[in-house]
């Protein structure tokens, strides 16, 4: 690969990737040879391991189906932090004779 990339373009980043698939180089030195984040690589990485496991698929879902796929997992997960959160802020110890929470209280 070259050393002075001006543009990221998928040809490029697939390149890279399947580098470091291939175990001819590494995120780390990839992230300082490019001047990019290793997390900015790590999530081409990733990107690219979900492209390839729904290319592989018997029936593989289409773009769309695949971010609409993510966005449910994703508002799922969501919905599950904010009743857990409620739940935790709503909850008072057994030996606590307050029946609301007030933080202000001592």
């Amino acid at each position: 690969m070259e050393d002075v990339v001006k543009r990221w373009t998928a040809k490029r980043k697939s390149a890279l990737v399947i580098e470091i698939l291939q175990g001819k180089t590494t995120v780390a030195e990839a992230s300082r040879s490019f001047d990019l984040s290793p997390s900015e690589i790590e999530g081409w990485v990733d990107d690219a391991r979900r492209g390839m496991e729904n290319a592989l698929r018997a029936n593989p879902l289409d773009v769309r189906q695949e971010y609409e796929k993510q966005l449910r997992d994703l508002q799922e997960a969501y919905g599950e932090a904010m009743l857990e959160l409620r739940a935790r802020k709503s909850w008072r110890p057994p030996w606590s004779g307050r029946t609301t929470i007030d933080p202000d209280a001592p």
